[in-house]
């Protein structure tokens, strides 16, 4: 063998392993970009749905939010709906006058002076527009008219003896009633 064949065969492996370790380069360098794409899909895909899932968690919250300042508003206004009945109801009560204010007043003085023994000393108290009718109605039971109290009307009546004091004015009356049937009140008003 001449030195020259020698040669080129030593070329000729060298250039073929050259060409084995660019082959096992270019594969192992292939394989690599896949993984890397393979990896770059995956964080892709992952942001993808956490920025999804954020966007629905802000969406529900701003829902949520939105919701329950509906509500408030709703509250709101039934409350000053309710406050405004309420105050209607006030001024008709206020407004009673002839035999249906005797009649109201009369009741519930009878009630109240139902609480005291008959031999007590009971004094009763009304509105200063209803003074005259009181002192009328306790003409002939045993009680005196001491004054007034600031009320719709009605009367209060107490007695040092046994130290009771009762509140039948149309406001306790009223407001017995109001929460006693706030819901049935609601329920009419706003059809619930």
């Amino acid at each position: 063998m001449s030195l020259e064949t020698v040669v080129e065969d030593v070329e000729d492996e060298a250039r073929a392993r050259a060409e084995e370790i660019r082959e096992q380069a270019e594969a192992e360098a292939d394989k690599v970009i896949e993984e890397a794409e393979a990896d770059a899909d995956r964080i892709r895909e992952e942001r993808l749905a956490e920025v999804e899932s954020q966007i629905d968690q802000e969406r529900e919250q701003t829902l949520s939010s939105a919701k329950l300042e509906a509500k408030q508003e709703r509250l709101g206004a039934r409350r000053d709906v309710l406050e405004d009945v309420h105050d209607e109801v006030e001024a008709a009560i206020a407004d009673l006058d002839g035999d249906d204010r005797r009649d109201l007043t009369e009741a519930l003085l009878d009630a109240t002076l139902a609480e005291f023994d008959d031999d007590e000393d009971v004094a009763v108290y009304t509105r200063a527009e209803d003074i005259e009718l009181l002192e009328e109605l306790v003409a002939d039971r045993n009680a005196e008219v001491d004054g007034e109290v600031d009320c719709l009307g009605g009367v209060v009546a107490k007695s040092d003896t046994s130290r009771v004091r009762v509140n039948n004015t149309f406001d306790s009356v009223l407001e017995s009633v109001w929460d006693d049937e706030l819901k049935n009140i609601s329920e009419r008003l706003f059809d619930q």
